[in-house]
């Protein structure tokens, strides 16, 4: 039996008919936070920024029940925290599927459209996480929950998308095309397969992954469509 321990994508073969500003504006963002952060805050500053801007589930569960003039600074978090990243790896994995399905999605949709389905994406996934664990303490970042929305939009526009996939089998590393579709659901199953381990966000990319399967269609523009 043949073990994949790791897939990397590098490309798609679907090309696009319009600039993807928006794709390559969160992408900017996220990386100018991070070298900002990287730059200028001591890792003790670092962890404070986490706690500070990045989503806190137990803190946003008590500012819905007993601290409302909390309520708007922690719904705030929800959309500072797409914007952190705690690392190199974690920075480079979100924005290089960001790249490769993102522009793709934004092509389809719109730039105005697309940006809502980014944000309401990260939303959504934030959500599936703080159902499942509102106690936790641990502050929520990434904009792995956003993106996870626009892999699902994928699957269903381009499930026949050829991807470049890097792949990483025990010790061997090979370079294949993959159909998006195998490709996709492979990855998601992964998520439910990890989702009980602990430091990652799991159910936010379940959750965002299902809400960009189930909605991508209402952000399609007619002509796409057609």
């Amino acid at each position: 039996m043949v073990r994949i321990t790791s897939m990397i994508p590098l490309k798609d073969n679907i090309p696009t008919h319009t600039l993807p500003i928006i794709t390559v504006g969160v992408i900017f963002v996220n990386i100018l936070v991070f070298l900002w952060q990287r730059a200028m805050l001591s890792n003790i500053e670092s962890e404070l920024l986490y706690k500070c801007y990045g989503l806190i589930p137990r803190e946003f569960m008590l500012s819905l029940t007993t601290k409302w003039e909390l309520l708007p600074y922690n719904a705030l978090t929800v959309f500072t925290s797409m914007f952190l990243h705690g690392g190199f790896l974690h920075l480079g994995g979100n924005m290089l599927y960001l790249w490769i399905f993102g522009k793709n999605i934004e092509d389809a949709m719109g730039h105005k459209r697309f940006i809502v389905f980014y944000l309401l994406s990260g939303i959504i996934a934030a959500s599936f996480q703080l159902l499942y664990d509102p106690s936790s303490n641990t502050p929520m970042i990434g904009a792995s929950g956003a993106v996870s929305g626009i892999l699902g939009a994928y699957l269903l526009l381009f499930p026949y998308a050829k991807i470049k996939t890097l792949l990483f089998i025990i010790i061997f590393i090979k370079v294949v095309e993959l159909p998006a579709i195998l490709l996709l659901t492979i990855w998601f199953f992964m998520q439910i397969l990890y989702s009980q381990a602990e430091g990652v966000a799991w159910h936010a990319h379940i959750g965002g992954f299902i809400f960009g399967l189930i909605t991508v269609k209402m952000f399609v523009t007619k002509r796409q469509r057609s």
